[in-house]
């Protein structure tokens, strides 16, 4: 079959199509983002993808929702329609912690406001039902992850059906979609049913759901009436979907909405080194498309940076990422990292700084697991909470090397790590951090202890405190043996649930014996389908223990204010002054 992977970009109008010598599309891509023809955004990714492998595939990018007539530029594509809200959840986007609008939305031309919709995967679904009647549509991205079942919305502050009922779409994918998203467009080029494919949801009618055969290896969650009824059922499900998200162990799930099933198959397993390989290095010309004449600021961020790592192994309470990218890490081969450093060097734009080589964190390339089948039984949340399995293992050696190697080439002129570190494995890992201190900070290095109350810390599924504390010493000790003025920029959270004023305390008292007035602040969100949003919603922790929750911006706004007060005497970006060593 032909592949298209040479052509520069995805077409976005018919000219374009044309001038490639397509007289139709078998795909069009929709997004909410503005297009960046960039491994660093999902939808690009999954472009080139289907490019390669020959479906003629287009993007309409970051375009007005409220008239189907706009989806038909290019005609109608052959085969299907892929549907992402970019490359985050569409209300995290639009809205604030605080329910408010941002005052930019980084993922659009010139940071502009209002050029997506609130709920963009069902107002894109739904648009382009009406457009291409009879055309199966296709959900994925970040937004399909996470909101694949029943799940709370915080901006609404209600429980909301599974994406696919609202969105009423054909199929959707969940995770990262590389293979899925091949599987499903080669069925539906041949007419074939999309039952079975890993990394997938459906939702079956009335009639299907009746003679549906559930398999072993499936779980039940409580159903969307029962969530309804029951506020913990919402606590039951997240544990369920967590015990089903392990990429080894085949779990799938069923859940019941009325008389119709959502039947969500167990999750691909994580990518081999040697295929994130090969999807990093299809013909992306790195760049936004011609099109854009002005600042895409979430662009800006990555477009010296180069990706290496793929999933995280902390199963954090707060974030999302795991729900999305799984819990297993796949790290690309040095020698693909240092093709892709050749061709960006070579960039004519190319100024001599590679601004990051990470992932989910600085700090993971190189993880191993040691023996499958063990994974296979595994049961856990995080491979590294409450303590490190023993059956990972990311001593830090392969990046060590691979940075050595990238600093002997003389077009890079710095190299710097932007991703935040994970402390615990930092300790572990003090011959990687004593070259990364000496040669790899911009002078100030990024690290997420989120708390230092262990209370909240073992809620969030955080190591204790002290990972921070002998962790900051270290980086003292070692910035100053450098020779350099280098600082910490630590991340907390605030109003956390389980965290009252009380817990925050701990942290406001250790930022006014060191003077920091951190500039890297969280109030807490929710997140749908996360452990955290769920106990939110409910009042509960994972065990069924009551915890106190801040709710309302009038609740929250105490801890708010304790983490972003000006200290007497800081410097605003001095985190590390002599005064607090």
């Amino acid at each position: 079959m032909t592949s298209y992977d040479h052509v520069p970009y995805l077409p976005t109008c018919r000219e374009e199509m044309e001038a490639f010598g397509w007289d139709e599309l078998d795909v069009l891509l929709l997004t909410g983002d503005a297009y960046v023809d960039h491994p660093s955004f999902g939808v690009s990714l999954i472009g080139r993808i289907l490019l390669a492998a020959g479906f003629r595939t287009g993007i309409i990018a970051q375009f007005p929702w409220q008239d189907p007539e706009v989806l038909k530029v290019m005609g109608t594509p052959r085969v299907g329609v892929g549907i992402s809200s970019g490359n985050l959840d569409s209300m995290v986007n639009i809205y604030t912690a605080g329910r408010r609008k941002r005052r930019e939305d980084a993922y659009i031309e010139n940071g502009e406001i209002g050029k997506r919709p609130p709920h963009a995967l069902v107002v894109y679904s739904q648009l382009a039902k009406r457009a291409f009647p009879g055309v199966p549509v296709v959900l994925g991205g970040l937004e399909a992850s996470m909101r694949r079942v029943t799940h709370y919305d915080y901006w609404q502050d209600k429980l909301r059906f599974p994406v696919l009922v609202d969105a009423k779409a054909d199929i959707l994918i969940y995770g990262m979609g590389e293979r899925p998203i091949l599987e499903i467009f080669n069925r539906l080029r041949n007419h074939e049913d999309l039952a079975g494919i890993p990394g997938t949801v459906r939702l079956l009618g009335k009639k299907a759901a009746e003679t549906f055969t559930v398999p072993e290896n499936f779980l039940e969650l409580p159903s969307h009436e029962e969530h309804l009824q029951r506020k913990s059922a919402l606590m039951d499900s997240t544990k369920l979907v967590e015990l089903a998200s392990n990429q080894h162990a085949n779990r799938g799930l069923i859940e019941r909405v009325g008389d119709r099933l959502l039947v969500v198959e167990p999750p691909q397993p994580p990518l081999t080194g040697a295929e994130l390989d090969r999807v990093n290095e299809l013909n992306f010309s790195r760049k936004p498309h011609p099109k854009y004449k002005q600042r895409i600021p979430a662009f800006e961020t990555i477009r010296d940076s180069i990706p290496a790592v793929r999933g995280c192994p902390g199963g954090c309470a707060f974030c999302g990422l795991v729900a999305h990218q799984g819990r297993g890490v796949t790290s690309r081969s040095e020698e693909s990292i240092l093709r892709d450093i050749e061709k960006l060097t070579a960039d004519k734009d190319f100024r001599g700084t590679i601004s990051d080589i990470g992932g989910a964190a600085g700090n993971i390339y190189g993880s191993v697991i040691k023996d499958i089948e063990r994974c296979k039984q595994c049961r856990r949340s995080s491979c590294l909470w409450p303590l490190p399995c023993s059956n990972f293992s990311c001593d830090g050696k392969r990046l060590l090397a691979l940075l050595r190697e990238i600093r002997k080439n003389p077009r890079v002129k710095h190299l710097y790590i932007n991703s935040g570190m994970r402390l615990d494995l930092a300790n572990q890992q003090k011959e990687l951090f004593r070259e990364i201190i000496r040669y790899h900070v911009s002078g100030h290095m990024k690290v997420a202890p989120e708390h230092l109350n262990d209370n909240v810390l073992k809620l969030m599924r955080k190591n204790p405190a002290e990972d921070f504390y002998v962790f900051k010493k270290f980086f003292e000790q070692e910035s100053r043996a450098a020779g350099k003025e280098q600082y910490l920029i630590p991340l907390f959270i605030s109003n956390f649930p389980g965290c009252t004023e009380r817990e925050m305390k701990t942290v406001d008292d250790f930022l006014n014996l060191h003077n920091w007035s951190p500039q890297q602040v969280q109030d807490y969100i929710p997140l749908p389908m996360t452990m955290g949003g769920a106990m939110y919603y409910t009042g509960l922790t994972s065990d069924g223990k009551p915890i106190e929750v801040n709710r309302g911006l009038a609740e929250r706004r105490t801890q708010i204010n304790m983490l972003k007060k000006k200290r007497h005497g800081a410097r605003p970006r001095n985190y590390n002054n002599k005064k607090g060593r």
